[in-house]
């Protein structure tokens, strides 16, 4: 008998309709949709992460002599080829940052390769970057105290500068700590003393003891502080007499030279002459004062540590926000709320608030919370402020109404999570619960809550991520271009939800586009974003490592 008798006969398939019937294009189309989309994003954060840690990175100063005997001291920052036209020959040119403005009137200047005769790299070419100014660029001549020559020659010099600096700045840093914190204290302490006196004006009138009280405990005040400022007049009169004087001799590369005053010097370096590690020691004391000192220079120099504090603190308090509310609001949809029209449409509500302009919620943040009910808690809570300076308390941007708006801003994508982490969860568990005797919030509360919890990880993830990112509304709630005080201090409740704050985001927007010198902000530009891009990272980070805590306790199977 036939082997083959019995059997059905075997179909004939070419080789391209196996392909499609296995579903290989669609593999090899979903793939590479994949990899092309990691490409750019990877391609795009390590653009970021270049640009913005090789800023600041100590970079030669170079000298041009041109042909026509003029010299330029400064750093080369870009090089491109200029094209033939009109019968020239193409040629390369030199963009230089050459800072000393008020010797050059440029801070950056392109400069032509056929124009320029000699390059040189000076060993003593220092850069000295400044409180006011920008960046200095030229040649130490000699160290001065008043009239009197401390040390002369480049050598002596600046051996003799870097063992007098540190002192100077650190009396400068204490003059500036008395002026901003300590009279800061006593700035408040008057004006507290003051409001007193206005809010028994308004509930008791001036011919009441409460007033007569409140008068004399403000004369109390206000002798107090005047007994205080004269001690911190005299501390910080003494700082600075200790370093009035100094100065810093230096010679520009036209032959000009300027003598700058050592407090006004933050950080001075040689890096034609710099090691290794002496660059590595310059590079990490720069990032040290980038995240933890004040801007300044119109936020094109100096620290960012305000708009990290706004960006970590907006960020904290709108989820905190944001997840309690997304979670009930997702709970009832899903749990408690019966299937209908009703549902329904509320379900596509939420879907379309995930798709309207941010730009929509800074407005109604700034009408509701602000103008609404901002100015309510004023009118009962904080009148004595209103009839004092005219002055409102909540009824302007703050740190609270800007983390409520995008809260409002983030809260469809923590309620759609929210929803799909709850359906995930199997139906047998919530009927077994209810087969052992549990009742409906024993069931959510210990079944599906702790099991829907990971999901619900993973759209707060998303909303911090988003909202970190968000600038729009910020620009109306609450976000300031130069706020130096936290809005936070060592009394209760220690954070002051009222109060105006700097935010990384805005601080982009602001740098990149508001500053007077686009060039010279450009690379201040790409460090806040890589700064940016870091904070959510990490934020990100530790939600998702307490996600996969969740999962490993709650989580038998991936959902």
């Amino acid at each position: 008998m036939n082997s083959e008798q019995g059997r059905p006969p075997r179909r004939l398939r070419s080789a391209h309709s196996s392909l499609a019937a296995h579903g290989e294009p669609l593999v090899w189309l979903t793939g590479g949709a994949l990899a092309l989309a990691i490409a750019m994003i990877s391609g795009l954060l390590a653009f970021i992460a270049v640009r913005g840690a090789a800023t600041f990175w100590p970079v030669p100063l170079v000298e041009l002599e041109l042909a026509d005997g003029r010299r330029v001291l400064g750093e080369v920052t870009g090089r491109e080829r200029v094209a033939a036209v009109d019968g020239r020959e193409a040629f390369g040119r030199t963009l230089l940052k050459t800072a000393t403005f008020e010797v050059t009137g440029n801070h950056y200047e392109w400069f032509d390769d056929p124009g320029v005769a000699r390059i040189v790299q000076p060993e003593w070419a220092t850069a000295v970057e400044r409180l006011e100014g920008g960046r200095f660029h030229g040649l130490p001549l000699r160290l001065v105290h008043g009239d009197k020559t401390v040390a002369e020659g480049a050598e002596l010099a600046w051996r003799e500068f870097e063992r007098i600096q540190p002192a100077v700045r650190r009396r400068v840093r204490e003059a500036l700590r008395i002026d901003r914190h300590d009279r800061g204290v006593l700035q408040r302490q008057l004006r507290a003393a003051r409001l007193g006196v206005v809010q028994a004006d308004l509930r008791s009138g001036r011919d009441s003891v409460a007033y007569e009280a409140a008068v004399r405990e403000e004369q109390a005040v206000t002798a107090r502080v005047h007994e205080r400022s004269a001690l911190l007049d005299a501390e910080t009169a003494q700082l600075r007499e200790e370093n009035a004087g100094w100065g810093f001799e230096f010679e520009a590369a036209g032959g000009e030279k300027r003598v700058l005053p050592l407090e006004q010097i933050v950080r001075a370096w040689q890096p034609n002459r710099l090691s290794t590690m002496g660059k590595l020691g310059v590079y990490l004391g720069r990032w040290w004062e980038f995240l933890t000192d004040d801007p300044r220079e119109a936020n094109s120099a100096g620290g960012v540590f305000p708009a990290i504090w706004g960006t970590v603190a907006m960020t904290l308090i709108m989820a905190l926000l944001v997840a309690p509310f997304g979670m009930l609001a997702a709970l009832y949809l899903r749990e408690y709320a019966s299937r209908g029209p009703v549902t329904t449409a509320v379900r596509i509500a939420i879907n379309n608030l995930a798709g309207v302009p941010s730009i929509v919620y800074g407005a109604f943040g700034l009408g509701f919370f602000c103008y609404v009910f901002g100015a309510g808690i004023d009118e009962v809570f904080f009148r004595s402020a209103l009839v004092a300076d005219n002055q409102p308390t909540f009824g302007t941007g703050g740190l609270l109404w800007a983390s409520l708006t995008l809260a409002l801003l983030t809260l469809p994508v923590v309620i759609v999570a929210t929803e799909e982490a709850l359906s995930a969860v199997p139906n047998s568990m919530r009927e077994g619960s209810y087969a052992c005797g549990a009742g409906k919030w024993q069931t959510i509360r210990r079944i599906v809550l702790p099991r829907a919890l990971p999901g619900i990880m993973t759209g707060l993830i998303l909303a911090m991520a988003r909202g970190a990112g968000e600038v729009a509304p910020l620009m109306l709630v609450g976000v300031k271009k130069l706020a130096l005080d936290l809005p936070i201090d060592g009394t209760f409740p220690f954070v002051h939800p009222e109060r105006e704050f700097m935010h990384l985001a805005y601080l982009i927007y602001d740098v990149g586009f508001q500053s007077p010198n686009s060039q010279a902000a450009q690379p201040m530009v790409f460090t806040i974003t890589f700064l940016l891009v870091a904070i959510i990272a990490l934020l990100n980070v530790a939600a998702i490592w307490l996600r996969s805590r969740l999962k490993r306790r709650y989580v038998m199977q991936q959902f």
